[in-house]
């Protein structure tokens, strides 16, 4: 019983989510595709050249970097191959492409959940973007360096391409939207697969020590342990509430919180790229060395920020509460340095 009750459960909360997006994707790609066909698009591409080019992406790409960075991967996706058609791309370029919109997505709604935890939403929102422009202008320079991933993209899943005529863009629509809702519901099975089997807290648990090299530690490491498998609204959600009670200092959920936004739901949403063609290791993989080794420089460089400059430029203060707490835990930056690096 308990079983049905779960799986009942998880597949209301998926329709519900697929209910959302559905009513969010459909209008974006129908004028998407109004603006394609009317040549707009075309017209309004140059102006994301320079970024695009930057990490060897054709600059059509560009509005669908921006598409999933306001709306999230859903949104994106679908209308990858209706601005560029597949036969175009390689490998590589859905790699690096995947990189970068797995970085930053769904911003505000994502950002503002972390806001709640206490970071700053611009600064943590600039270390997104900033870091997976970062990544993807890597990544793009060794594949292109090694020739890796340079033959054309073979994806499993074509959400939608280019359509001669508007019948055949509505049954093309509505075939995505179908796989969308199989492909939901299956993720979301699959992720309480993990929990109910023990899969996924050994998988938080073995992640600790790299956190700890993060400069992640505690509570905080299991939170962001959290969020990484199961996505930001799970682990700075979690967050908010210790941040709220003092449990964890400023300067961990800040860590946590930027490690998340670094890598974040690695299961569901590394599933999705793979689909269309992105390669497992320059998604995944490379991803989380970054997110280990960019947040353990950040921790580095919070050590020596004082008090007064973390609390105004990149912790929103809710009460003197935090700031005893992280004083704390870490000696005042006229002291020196703190040891801890949190």
């Amino acid at each position: 019983m308990a079983i049905l009750t779960t799986i009942f459960r998880n597949t209301k909360q998926s329709l519900e989510i697929y209910w959302m997006l559905v009513r969010v994707m459909v209008p974006i790609m129908i004028i998407t595709e109004l603006l394609w066909r009317m040549g707009a698009i075309k017209a309004v591409a140059p102006t994301f050249a320079p970024v695009m080019n930057l990490v060897g992406l054709p600059s059509e790409l560009g509005l669908v970097w921006m598409t999933a960075m306001l709306v999230g991967i859903w949104g994106a996706i679908p209308i990858i191959f209706t601005l560029v058609p597949v036969s175009s791309l390689s490998g590589a370029d859905v790699t690096v492409f995947s990189a970068l919109i797995l970085f930053a997505h769904g911003l505000p709604m994502e950002q503002k959940i972390i806001q709640m935890a206490g970071p700053g939403m611009i600064t943590t929102t600039v270390l997104r973007v900033l870091g997976g422009l970062i990544y993807a202008f890597v990544l793009h320079h060794i594949l292109a360096a090694t020739g890796w991933l340079s033959a054309p993209v073979n994806p499993a899943w074509i959400p939608m391409s280019a359509t001669p005529d508007w019948i055949e863009f509505f049954r093309g629509l509505m075939e995505t939207m179908i796989w969308m809702l199989i492909i939901l519901v299956g993720l979301s099975w699959g992720l309480e697969l993990l929990k109910v089997t023990g899969v996924l807290a050994l998988l938080m648990k073995s992640l600790s020590p790299f956190l700890r090299i993060a400069g992640i530690k505690g509570e905080a490491g299991h939170l962001t342990a959290v969020g990484l498998f199961l996505g930001i609204s799970y682990g700075a959600g979690l967050l908010i509430r210790e941040a709220q009670s003092g449990t964890v200092s400023p300067r961990q959920v800040f860590l946590s919180c930027v490690f998340m936004g670094f890598a974040h739901s690695v299961i569901e949403d590394t599933i999705l790229v793979i689909s269309i063609g992105a390669d497992v290791y320059g998604v995944l993989a490379g991803r989380l060395v970054f997110a280990i080794v960019a947040t353990a420089a950040i921790s580095i460089l919070l050590r020596h920020v004082s008090d007064k400059t973390f609390f105004t430029c990149m912790f929103r203060q809710r009460d003197n509460t935090l700031q005893r707490k992280d004083e704390q835990l870490q000696p005042s930056h006229k002291k020196g340095p703190a040891k801890d690096g949190a």
